[in-house]
């Protein structure tokens, strides 16, 4: 038994001693090894991108970019910009993930390019603030429109709705705890479920353009101040949030070279069109003052339309939050595998659950910071405070390509992008993040302040080598009791670095 982990042949008599290594084993095609498997597909690739994206914001309140554009067909054209924009990070990510295939991502990217500081602090915000918040925010909206129908003339209870967001999130930390191909599943079929909504709402408005509703197709209004053309791609690139996603989990992703870019493409293109589809959508039916007037648009525009079929456009929403929440819990409890498998997190959360093959303890981690957020009375406030800080470490992670490119001339690169590609989206992030930094002093001050915790937190955990022997004896103390609570050990395919 080692100083710091038990062993797994002392961890395996913990159990049964012979149906628990064989089982390991078996899963891991026989090698012996507990590892992460690659049983992701193409298609699996492509539902995590579009099911990560596509949440509740274009169903309940496309709101923003029409708010800062003043005019419908320029926002239409901020939302195909904003896909396009997309479309050449996603592309250049898929360079970077088929060089460096680690999960984790920008993290992995960073880490590797700038050294474990900058790393730690993408990791920091990204995992302690924004993808617990997030799934908090996404499992709150799931409850909202569960418990609509038995509250139709005023808002469900508080306490109603952030219990059924618990029982929300706990399904699924079992569901990705179980088994990886369950959770895949469940992306699958909520994603097609989401998307079979914006197609019913596309098809709908196809034909409403037939009956020729094009009134409210006009550049009437238009601004064309710098600061509110920023706002409004801020706003449209938020709605794309979610297309580097697949790259947290290329490990898991069969064939990654090959499919990885794949599914970026194909899933940008879907977004994209289905993004810009819905919009024309609703503005065959509702006038601006009506959209930035209403608090979920696809349900005005249903009520308006389907007559006492209307009722299936919440059900989507429920069903279309509920997959985004899935998705969140997939893909972070790989960030947390990743940041712990370079020494930035607790040893435990590098480790996997022996009969299962899942990064258990990780994703039970992400699911009791989310749990604690649903705690907190304004949690919407502290992932606008951060906000601009997603971009901005997003624009970093970009930089790294051709930052690469000199550096490290020599890596393998199976996938090669012009370097046009990460130039101008470098570019257009600064725009897009120092823009809203200036018009928002407040929030970007907050947002400083939030990223400035990682420094302290990084000065005393990670570069602090030389601890007490007490401080160690309890952190392995505390790894082994998890280790056996859990039946979970370190993977020998992944290095760790301490």
């Amino acid at each position: 038994m080692s100083a710091e982990v038990v062993s797994r042949k002392s961890l395996s008599n913990a159990g049964d001693e012979n149906e628990q290594p064989a089982a390991a084993a078996a899963a891991s095609n026989g090698g012996g090894e507990i590892r992460l498997e690659a049983k992701m597909t193409l298609v699996n690739g492509i539902t995590v991108i579009v099911g990560s994206i596509i949440g509740s914001g274009i169903f309940v309140s496309p709101t923003g970019v029409l708010k800062y554009t003043g005019s419908v067909n320029a926002s239409l054209m901020v939302w195909v910009a904003s896909g396009i924009f997309s479309m050449f990070g996603a592309y250049c990510y898929a360079e970077l993930g088929c060089m460096i295939s680690k999960s984790g991502a920008d993290y992995a990217y960073i880490m590797e390019t700038f050294g474990p500081f900058l790393a730690f602090i993408r990791l920091w915000i990204e995992c302690m603030i924004v993808r617990p918040c997030s799934q908090a925010i996404v499992a709150l909206t799931f409850s909202v429109y569960v418990l609509k129908p038995f509250f139709p003339e005023c808002q469900p209870p508080d306490e109603s709705v952030r219990m059924l967001a618990v029982c929300c999130i706990l399904v699924l930390t079992f569901i990705n705890c179980y088994e990886v191909k369950w959770a895949t599943m469940v992306q699958d079929y909520f994603t097609y479920a989401k998307l079979f909504a914006l197609f019913l709402i596309i098809l709908t408005g196809m034909y409403q353009l037939y009956l020729g509703h094009t009134e409210h197709f006009t550049f009437d209004d238009t601004k064309t101040d710098v600061t509110e053309i920023a706002l409004s791609f801020y706003s449209g690139l938020f709605a794309y949030n979610g297309w580097n996603y697949l790259n947290f989990i290329i490990e898991e992703l069969k064939d990654p070279v090959r499919n990885l870019p794949k599914a970026i493409a194909i899933s940008c293109s879907l977004v994209t069109f289905v993004y810009v589809m819905a919009n024309v959508a609703f503005f065959t039916t509702l006038s601006p003052v009506e959209i930035l007037g209403s608090e979920a648009v696809a349900v005005t525009f249903a009520n308006r339309l389907y007559g006492y079929m209307a009722w299936v456009i919440p059900m989507f929403v429920a069903m279309s939050t509920f997959g985004a929440v899935n998705g969140v819990l997939l893909t972070s409890s790989r960030l947390f595998y990743a940041g712990a498998c370079e020494g930035q997190m607790p040893e435990i959360l590098t480790m996997i659950q022996i009969k299962r093959l899942t990064p258990a303890p990780a994703v039970l981690t992400i699911a009791l910071l989310s749990l604690l957020y649903l705690c907190v009375s304004d949690i919407f406030a502290l992932i606008n405070y951060v906000g601009f800080a997603t971009w901005l470490s997003i624009g970093v992670a970009v930089l790294c390509l051709p930052v690469l490119r000199y550096t490290q001339p020599n890596l393998h690169r199976p996938l090669k992008v012009n370097l046009f590609f990460p130039i101008f989206y470098i570019i257009c992030s600064v725009f897009v993040t120092v823009v809203p930094m200036i018009a928002s002093p407040v929030e970007t001050g907050y947002g400083l302040l939030m990223i400035l915790t990682s420094v302290p937190v990084y000065l005393v955990f990670i570069a602090w080598k030389n601890k007490p022997k007490c401080v160690r004896s309890l952190t392995s103390g505390a790894t082994k009791w998890l280790q056996k609570l859990m039946m979970v050990v370190r993977p020998k395919t992944r290095s760790i670095n301490k």
